[in-house]
């Protein structure tokens, strides 16, 4: 039976977050990254395995490995893909939101790793910061200063997707507000309207009443 934990990370300025957290044989352990469209994510983990013996986290043996799991807001897989016990996993958003990235071990097949527990260290990097720029400036060429200009425009693009993903939070927000005051406005006059139908209902049976007793 898996576990899912879910641990809320949210989108800051730096775009580059590292933790590490512990599994369990079963355990499945879920984050929620909120993502503007279009906009590339890529993850660095490596695992350790508890020794027993020397009571110590270790390099994991090749054996064991860890299935990742990519889901946008709508709930559509974007990735599903086994990986070793150390890998790099990359997807690209195309849906403005909170993107659901999940990842457990293939536990059940390794019995060195029954019962004990794994440590995943784990580096999420979003928007230019997912970037090798040593990397693209010896493909390219650039000097420092073409290095340093491609950077910054990197820099305003990922800028101007986040301004586009929270306008379309308020706009999301603005609707969810509208849709919820139409709501409370027309269930205050449903009861407007049962307390009118019941005031009149009662007034007739009292007055039925009366007469039948001839009181009035």
């Amino acid at each position: 039976m898996w576990k899912p934990v879910l641990l809320f990370l949210t989108l800051c300025a730096a775009g580059a977050r590292g933790l590490y957290f512990h599994i369990g044989e079963t355990e499945k352990r879920c984050f929620i990254e909120e993502i503007p469209d279009e906009t590339m994510v890529i993850g660095n983990y490596r695992t350790q395995m508890w020794d027993r013996q020397k009571e110590a986290f270790l390099p994991s043996t090749p054996g064991l490995g860890m299935h990742v799991e990519v889901k946008d807001p709508d709930g559509k897989v974007v990735l599903s893909r086994q990986y070793g016990s150390e890998g790099r996993f990359t997807f690209t958003s195309h849906t403005p939101g909170e993107h659901q990235i999940c990842l457990h071990s293939n536990s059940t097949r390794m019995a060195l790793f029954a019962g004990g527990k794994l440590r995943v260290h784990l580096d999420i990097q979003v928007g230019e910061h997912a970037n090798n720029y040593p990397e693209i400036a010896a493909k390219d060429k650039l000097t420092e200063l073409q290095l340093r200009a491609r950077q910054l425009l990197d820099q305003v693009e990922q800028i101007q997707k986040e301004q586009d993903y929270q306008r379309y939070r308020e706009e999301r927000f603005r609707l969810t507000s509208e849709s919820t005051n139409q709501r409370v406005l027309w269930w205050s006059i449903a009861q407007t309207v049962i307390l009118i139908i019941t005031g009149i209902w009662q007034m007739r049976h009292l007055k039925s009443f009366f007469e039948a007793k001839k009181l009035v």
